[in-house]
Order: C-alpha cells, then sequence, then structure tokens
C-alpha cells in the first residue's frame, strides 16, 4: 500500500520524489501569490503603423529610383554627336520620324517637339528637371 502524504505536500508519484521546488507554480500556503501575465499587444499596433509607414517610403524610393532609371535611359537612348559635360542642362527633343535627340538648343530657341530638359550629374545620371 502506497504511503499517503498531506495535501500541502508536493509528491510526485510517478518519479517517487518531492518535487516542489521544479514546478512552474506556487505549490505552498506561503509562495508567492500566483497570477496569470496580463499581456499588453499595444506595442503590435504600434510595430504595425512602423512598418506601414516604412514600406510606404520603400514604395515611394522605388518609385523615384523606377523614374530616374527611365529618365537615364531614356537620353542615353537618344541620339547626340557630343560629349556631354557635368553639371550641365541638355534638351531631349523628338523628330518627325518619332527618334530622339539630345541638344544643348533651349526649346524657346526653336520649333521642334520637346520632352524634356536634363542635367547630367558627376554620377552618370540624368535628372529630369
Amino acid at each position: 500500500m502506497k504511503k499517503k502524504y498531506p495535501d500541502n505536500i508536493v509528491f510526485n508519484e510517478e518519479s517517487g520524489k518531492f518535487d516542489a521546488n521544479t514546478k512552474h507554480y506556487p505549490t505552498t500556503v506561503g509562495s508567492q501569490s500566483f497570477e496569470p501575465i496580463i499581456v499588453d499587444k499595444s506595442d503590435t499596433i504600434k510595430a504595425d503603423k512602423y512598418f506601414n509607414s516604412r514600406l510606404t517610403e520603400l514604395k515611394k524610393e522605388y518609385e523615384s529610383l523606377v523614374n530616374e532609371y527611365n529618365d537615364s535611359k531614356l537620353v542615353y537612348e537618344s541620339e547626340y554627336t557630343f560629349q556631354p559635360i557635368v553639371g550641365e542642362t541638355y534638351h531631349l527633343y523628338e523628330r518627325d520620324d518619332e527618334t530622339l535627340f539630345l541638344s544643348i538648343i533651349t526649346p524657346n530657341e526653336w520649333n521642334k517637339k520637346h520632352k524634356g530638359s536634363y542635367l547630367l550629374l558627376n554620377n552618370g545620371v540624368w535628372e529630369k528637371l
């Protein structure tokens, strides 16, 4: 017959040991009070707002980069017979046969279809003005 221990004694019958000190909850009347932890999930709202705003910023930056790339590509694929100088403004025009060419002549000096004015930056990127 098994020995019966009082209710306030923690005895593990499977292991045959007193294991009150290994429990993750209070086992005696003198133990600290045991209350469930209240988890505050309001920080998830802050984190969600942060990530959404960061995502919006990255989308805008990506769109800006794509536009910058397309502008530079457009100018580099156009025709020009001179070496562009960094820091100078050039103007992109369209011929009647829809080919593009780059010129130093401003739009108000002649009557050609003006596609845009561009500034050559020192990193080789064309910035649309």
